[in-house]
């Protein structure tokens, strides 16, 4: 780990609690990487779909991942109950920049910090990025961080 703070909950604006499951487990006892992109994931799908930015059948535009990345930082294991929290480092013209904390239990300090940058798109070509939706600016615009 680089010389780098962990995250604490603070630092992050909405949240969501997903339960691990017996088969996030990899064969080291704790969760396996790829887990944290499904709860990076979940997290920004369950905000845009609840804040009613995004519906999965009718919306013009959907959002593709260009850019991924994590930083694991404490072990989790399950039956941990994972917190994860999300914020907006950007919003563009096209694209926004979500971050996430995951956290385990009840503990301040994230156990992974991560991103994925979405750029939006026409749903009907899937290959033109396409100016974001007012709603969804407004849906994001609170969880902006400085």
């Amino acid at each position: 780990m680089s010389g780098k703070t962990r995250p604490t909950r603070a630092d992050y604006r909405h949240f969501l609690e997903i339960p691990t499951r017996w088969g996030d487990n990899d064969a080291y006892a704790h969760l396996n990487n790829v887990v944290y992109y499904s709860f990076f994931d979940t997290v920004v799908s369950r905000f845009l779909l609840e804040s009613g930015a995004i519906d999965l059948k009718t919306s013009p535009v959907i959002g593709v991942v260009v850019e991924t990345g994590c930083r694991y930082l404490a072990p989790i294991a399950f039956p941990d109950l994972v917190t994860a929290g999300l914020r907006v480092a950007r919003i563009g013209n096209t694209s926004i920049r979500y971050e996430i904390g995951i956290f385990r239990n009840a503990e301040d300090q994230a156990s992974a910090e991560g991103h994925f940058i979405h750029v939006y798109v026409d749903r009907e070509t899937q290959t033109r990025p396409t100016p974001l939706p007012q709603a969804l600016r407004d849906a994001v615009a609170p969880l902006v961080v400085g």
